[in-house]
């Protein structure tokens, strides 16, 4: 409270108030670099939304239960532990150094520019290939709702949700739409995401949790025995599968020169895939509770739809769809914001043209990437639309792209294992933590999908443009590889990338990071442990 003024004494003299000065308002961030405005809470949104829990089990069941049958869950848990140890090799390399490029250019500092690269690569171009799926699922799911809602054509037009053209069309102005949130600002973008997920969560358990109380299907012990799974090709394809679920996670770390502290992005990835392994788990219970498996594969990508509708009535049966449609937007918008950032990460090393590296004054973001990131998944959209069947479309888009993903899961957690392996000679919890067990979950990856490549490329004697021919399922991955390797020739020898000399790129030394006090500091340098 303030001190009264004594009768007849003058008026103290007013405060003074400082005045702004004219002009625009000064920016304290140097050019070109992000906000760090985020936590741990927008870590675990990003992750969970790319990875779409709601959408994986929605769509996905049916596509795991055609390998594994009724050991879906026991394949949802085995897969787990390779990918568990992924994400601890992502959390251990991320500490010693936070880079928004993380696999590509822990990668490359690590084993070699070459596989860095292609690390980068292939998470940059199979994010671009998946956000063109994507966008086609999120206007099929769009349709199915006002179908739903009675609205079934628009100027003479169908409103057909397994029609591919009208899917892709509805899915592009979807893509727009989250490309304009995430340019505008991640963290605005974040808090949006952790709404959807509260939406379609609460719908997604609810559901579940009827299903496993209600459900005529009887329970069985051996829906947790992967050895129960009739062949071996089977249980690959499946855990390739499995591990295509849980994609997504590592989301987290593309955002960690705009947290607060280099940890929150670990912890925010870590948290998101332990709650993805429950709700996968939930939800595969609950379907087979409730469904035997020839309905989970007639019903395919309907089936949340078809347990909806199997437990309540209109319009309480219609609150699935909406929880998939939710999941479907976010893990659009999910998708746009780490593509845009490794991308970033690869320009600043000269690997990548300079359009990628600017950064809008204004928002802070990759705005300019991000654009073109929307284009050419936009692109590669309407190209799809040649495939006739929206369902052939997923499954050749999830086959192709689970190989590209085991490839750069495995590369970064042998990149860990190399990187710190002085640990083998510091006792044995460090050994095993920082060297045994990435090396352990880089080799399962490997395996998985050097078989996987061997029975694609045995299973079929000609080429045909289908979902169960081995060679178009190769087709894709390939080409993705090789079209890598063209470019990163292009940078170590057009464009003359310091980054092929050192693997460390042109301001590798001197790049803002941000540091646990919060200030700004040099990267640091590799350490062995």
């Amino acid at each position: 409270m303030p001190a009264a003024v004594p009768p007849g004494a003058p008026e103290p003299p007013a405060p003074a108030v400082p005045v702004p000065p004219s002009g625009p308002r000064q920016d304290p961030r140097p050019p070109g670099t992000m906000r760090r405005s985020l936590g741990v809470r927008d870590g675990v949104a990003i992750a969970a939304s790319s990875t779409a829990a709601t959408t994986s089990i929605g769509i996905g069941m049916g596509t795991l239960a055609a390998y594994a049958g009724r050991q879906t869950p026991a394949l949802l848990l085995l897969s787990f532990v390779p990918i568990l140890g992924i994400a601890l090799s992502y959390a251990r390399l991320n500490r010693t150094e936070p880079n928004c490029g993380s696999g590509y250019t822990w990668v490359g500092r690590s084993i070699g520019p070459w596989p860095g690269f292609l690390t980068g690569w292939v998470v940059l171009v199979g994010n671009v290939i998946f956000m063109a799926y994507t966008g086609a699922v999120t206007g099929s799911v769009v349709l199915q709702f006002l179908n739903k809602m009675g609205l079934d054509s628009v100027f003479g037009v169908r409103l057909d949700p397994a029609s591919t053209g009208i899917s892709t069309a509805v899915g592009l102005v979807a893509l727009v739409a989250v490309t304009v949130t995430a340019i505008t600002g991640v963290r605005a973008a974040t808090r949006l995401q952790m709404w959807l997920l509260i939406f379609e969560y609460v719908v997604l358990l609810g559901f579940c949790g009827v299903a496993l109380i209600t459900g005529d299907q009887p329970f069985s012990l051996s829906w947790l025995n992967p050895f129960a799974i009739g062949s071996p090709q089977g249980l690959a394809q499946g855990m390739v599968l499995a591990v295509f679920f849980y994609w997504g996670w590592d989301a987290a770390y593309s955002v960690n020169e705009e947290t607060r502290s280099a940890s929150d992005a670990a912890r925010g990835g870590l948290i998101a895939l332990v709650a993805m392994l429950g709700l996968f788990l939930v939800g595969a219970f609950a379907f087979q509770r409730v469904m035997s498996t020839g309905e989970l594969l007639r019903n395919g990508p309907q089936a949340l739809t078809f347990l909806g509708s199997r437990l309540a009535p209109e319009p309480w049966a219609s609150l699935p769809l909406a929880a998939l449609m939710c999941s479907a937007f976010a893990s659009l918008q999910s998708s746009v914001i780490p593509t845009a950032r490794g991308a970033l990460a690869m320009a600043r090393d000269r690997t990548l043209g300079p359009v990628w590296q600017r950064v809008h004054p204004r928002y802070g973001s990759p705005a300019a990437g991000t654009l073109l990131i929307m284009a050419v998944a936009a692109l590669l959209a309407v190209l799809a639309v040649g495939i006739p069947k929206l369902n052939d479309m997923i499954l050749t888009a999830v086959n192709s792209i689970g190989l590209t993903v085991a490839l750069y899961y495995g590369l970064t957690a042998l990149a860990c294992a190399v990187r710190f392996r002085g640990s083998l000679r510091a006792g044995p919890v460090r050994a095993l933590r920082d060297v045994v067990v990435p090396a352990a979950s880089a080799l399962t990856l490997f395996g998985l999908g050097g078989y996987l490549v061997w029975d694609y490329a045995t299973m079929s004697d000609h080429f045909a443009a289908s979902p169960d021919n081995g060679w178009f399922l190769l087709t894709l991955p390939a080409a993705l590889v090789l079209l890598g390797l063209a470019v990163a020739a292009w940078a170590k020898w057009g464009r003359r990338a310091p980054y092929f000399r050192t693997g460390r790129g042109t301001d590798a030394d001197t790049i803002n990071l941000p540091m646990d006090d919060g200030g700004i500091g040099r990267a640091p340098a590799p350490s062995e442990g």
